[in-house]
């Protein structure tokens, strides 16, 4: 492990030195060895350093979280993957394509549960829609649905792929609330956080955790700044009691490394089976063509799958990012798994935020040939 500490050494000062971050985190299991760095303070000019029990967003690394939860279900005969969402939801029996015109027409097939987890849905993937919600639509689960029934779908169902930040993993939320007539968080932590250890990660920060809260980063005018997020949001204006299935969790680097290690065990943890081989093998590999999703990516079941090897990841891997900068991914090639964590807000597309999670994948794989990361 002496030069992987090398070099997330160098992509940590990189990112330190030129205000990329407050503070950050990083984690790499590989064979049984374990590393685990984190560098800064919580927040501009604090004294308290970033642990690995320091509270971080999770935005979108969220989504493999309740993709797992889907999966529990489908093993329990509650739901499928073909399924129809309107068999749960018939309010989605009427809804239209609309496009970005205001054209409608009706399309041929209604989004299986399967599609909102490839985002092939066309629930919620035009930016311009997305923009369009109010403060009063994030209000509730609810209301959000609601929206996205308002302004319909973007594009008929399975015929291409575009990402849905929130909207088709609401939908899902909302059904696995109904299918199994409970509270979505009370679900997670008895079926997911419970067996792995995840005792931080919730949508509701409780007031100490809070306290253990990283502060939102922002590089503005040459400055490092706080972003002060909306009161009690975790994601965007979304209130924290909105269960957001897609991007609305908090967690710790201690607990997401639980979870990852549960997916790298092929769904076992210390405690117990959380879900089969069968169900995370279906997870990790690619469920959507080639001729929709063409390059070296593919979405498999909430994640993103390498699919083959000219990029830095080998193919097999496995993982997701978040709008705030952090990443992880799984590689059984290897039997590897890695995590960064640190929440920033970018300016632009974001590139700027996910160039440290490049880089930490950079120094992970030149690591094991030997050697040295250049930045």
């Amino acid at each position: 492990m002496e030069k992987m500490i090398e070099n997330i050494d160098r992509v940590a000062k990189y990112d330190l030195d030129n205000n990329k971050v407050f503070g950050c985190c990083y984690y790499v299991y590989h064979n049984g060895k374990t590393l685990e760095k984190c560098y800064g303070p919580k927040t501009l000019n604090s004294n308290q350093p970033i642990t690995n029990t320091t509270v971080f967003r999770l935005a979108s690394m969220t989504k493999p979280i309740t993709s797992v939860a889907t999966l529990i279900l489908i093993e329990r005969g509650l739901l499928s993957l073909d399924d129809s969402i309107d068999k749960f939801l018939p309010e989605f029996k009427n809804i239209k394509i609309i496009d970005g015109s205001g054209n409608e027409s009706i399309p041929s097939k209604m989004p299986t549960i399967k599609n909102l987890l490839t985002h092939t849905s066309g629930i919620a993937s035009n930016a311009a829609k997305y923009e369009m919600m109010t403060d009063k639509d994030r209000e509730t689960l609810d209301s959000a649905i609601a929206f996205y029934l308002r302004t319909g779908l973007d594009f008929e169902p399975g015929s291409t792929q575009a990402y849905s930040g929130t909207g088709a993993f609401n939908v899902l939320t909302k059904i696995i609330q109904m299918v199994t007539g409970e509270d979505y968080l009370q679900f997670l932590q008895r079926e997911i956080f419970k067996p792995c250890d995840m005792l931080d990660t919730t949508f509701i920060p409780s007031s100490e955790q809070r306290q253990r809260m990283v502060g939102m980063h922002r590089h503005a005018n040459g400055q490092n700044t706080v972003y002060e997020m909306p009161k009690d949001c975790i994601f965007e204006s979304f209130p924290c009691t909105h269960y957001l299935g897609g991007a609305g969790l908090v967690s710790t680097l201690k607990d997401y490394c639980n979870f990852a290690k549960m997916l790298l065990n092929k769904g076992k943890t210390e405690k117990g089976t959380i879900l089969t081989e069968k169900s995370i093998e279906q997870l990790s590999s690619p469920q959507i063509s080639e001729e929709i999703m063409p390059g070296d990516g593919r979405w498999g079941l909430g994640v993103a799958v390498t699919v083959d090897d000219t990029g830095i990841r080998p193919k097999g891997c496995y993982g997701w990012s978040g709008a705030y900068g952090n990443h992880f991914w799984v590689d059984p090639k290897n039997n590897l798994f890695a995590i960064y964590l640190k929440n920033s807000k970018g300016a632009g597309n974001g590139s700027d935020i996910f160039e440290s999670s490049r880089h930490f994948e950079q120094a992970v794989y030149k690591s094991l040939k030997g050697e040295v990361i250049s930045i």
